[in-house]
């Protein structure tokens, strides 16, 4: 084993979150498209360990569901009835080799800002330091709660008091223990073989296993993170609600550094697996979420929420909802669209405003520009569907696809009962309701021959103002609308 690379991640996630009050486990809450776990395995994974625990107990199964589906070689390690950090620790030391050696680093699964650079600084100073435990440590503005790091003279760590156990000159010191440490394998062991439960809350306490290091004349370090975000827990929904702000500070701080214009930060969430390019524009009220890739050059927002799609070069989106879609190079979508899944806009066409559209398959250069449902459907490059079109695809019993030609025109207010195709260059009426295929070059009229009716409004209508208004109308024309009766 070379480099900084670690024998094992411990990563521990047995608690049950009880002040969180939820059904779902504390670490499976999310931020930034990510679970708290799934935060702490991404670092734990930046560091390139031999092998990877996590530590459950509460709601086990749907935890372990879940650390399988974000890391499958992760080790699940259970926790047994025996209460405490130290005994989580040691349940993970049982899963792994026994004559393992190298350094474990024990973090845990409700951090979810700590980085794999910083778990790397503390696996360096650990080694560089020739420490049998490193504690990564921070300065905190309010410490009330934590606990606190003791140095002697010369300042090398002596222990570790808790707030609730600190007198009020330790109650002073603002050095607080973050819980993460870096440990010698064999250290680590040894001491949790040692270390009891003969406490209050009976509990054996990773803490101890410092006291037992020291007394065997073994070397304790501290290293110092100066970024005290990185080292907070989250314990309920208000710790949750602050770090993914924390979070998406960052995360919109890293966009506008790497070229991305953020017009409005407070307003603009983005997740940390979004890759957006270099001049692109996010206008205030806009998510970017999930996996979405956005190209360079793009105009997104205001009021838009994109998740998991692809987002082209130069394109423009605007207060629409965008799911699973692709939005292909200078194309345009919205206002007020609905783009669901497999939805795929060629380069250059447009969604307008009003149209939904789901497993639509709309060509180069086509436009849905208004007041359209366009659902399992191909459209060819350069065709136009006109407002208030319905592609009316299922029959109550199954959808059926509907497909549009090159090239071709669908008038407005139109109703295409798939399964129907209308061929290259072809024309459908506006209002026409079809259920037949139009071939190339074709114009198909589906729509009932108009009739006009002399009389009906003062028959059906007397006495009313729209009467009135025909009977004088029709003195001031003289027409009384034989011209216009059915068969004229």
């Amino acid at each position: 084993m070379t480099g900084s690379t670690p024998a094992a991640v411990v990563i521990l996630a047995a608690g049950e979150g009880t002040r969180m009050k939820s059904a779902t486990p504390k670490v499976l809450h999310r931020i930034g498209g990510r679970s708290l776990l799934g935060h702490a395995i991404a670092a734990a994974r930046a560091t390139g360990p031999l092998h990877l625990a996590v530590v459950v107990r509460h709601e086990r199964d749907l935890v372990a569901a879940h650390v399988a589906d974000v890391d499958p070689g992760a080790l699940i390690a259970d926790q047994d009835e025996i209460k405490g950090t130290g005994r989580a620790a040691e349940c993970a030391l049982e899963h792994l080799p026994r004559d393992l050696t190298g350094t474990v680093l024990v973090t845990y699964g409700d951090v979810p800002l700590l980085t794999g650079d910083t778990l790397r600084g503390l696996l360096d100073s650990h080694r560089e330091s020739r420490s049998a435990i490193t504690v990564m440590t921070a300065e905190a503005p309010d410490p009330t709660g934590y606990g606190r790091i003791l140095r002697d003279d010369s300042g090398a760590v002596v222990g570790i008091v808790e707030h609730k156990d600190a007198d009020e000159r330790q109650r002073a010191i603002r050095e607080i223990n973050s819980g993460i440490y870096a440990f010698d394998a064999a250290t680590l062991r040894d001491a949790l073989a040692r270390v009891g439960t003969d406490n209050a809350q009976g509990e054996k306490y990773l803490t101890d296993v410092l006291g037992v290091a020291r007394a065997d004349g073994r070397r304790v370090s501290a290293y110092p993170c100066d970024d005290v975000w990185q080292t907070e827990g989250v314990n309920d929904r208000v710790q949750l609600a602050t770090l993914g702000r924390i979070l998406n500070e960052r995360q919109t701080q890293r966009w506008m550094r790497a070229g991305v214009t953020i017009v409005d930060p407070a307003t603009t969430w983005i997740d940390v697996d979004v890759t957006i390019g270099m001049d692109t524009t996010l206008l205030p009220a806009t998510q970017v979420l999930g996996a979405t890739t956005i190209g360079r050059d793009a105009v997104i927002g205001p009021e838009v929420t994109i998740r998991d799609s692809e987002i082209g070069d130069g394109a423009q989106v605007r207060r629409a909802e965008v799911h699973l879609a692709r939005v292909g190079a200078g194309a345009s979508v919205g206002p007020y669209s609905y783009l669901r899944p497999g939805t795929d806009l060629g380069a250059g066409g447009k969604i307008g405003g009003f149209v939904e559209t789901k497993n639509a398959r709309i060509g180069e250069g086509a436009k849905v520009p208004h007041l359209t449902y366009c659902g399992d459907a191909t459209i060819g490059a350069g065709a136009n569907i006109g407002a208030g079109t319905i592609f009316a695809n299922y029959d109550g019993v199954a959808k059926h696809t509907t497909v549009i030609g090159a090239q071709s025109f669908v008038g407005s207010n139109s109703v295409l009962i798939a399964p129907v195709t209308v061929g290259a260059g072809a024309y459908v009426a506006a209002g026409s309701a079809l259920v037949a295929d139009v071939h190339p070059g074709q114009i198909a009229v589906a729509r009932a021959k108009q009739r006009n009716i002399d009389g009906w409004v003062d028959r059906a209508r007397p006495g009313t103002a729209t009467a009135e208004a025909a009977r004088a109308a029709t003195r001031h024309t003289g027409d009384s609308g034989d011209a216009a009766r059915e068969g004229a």
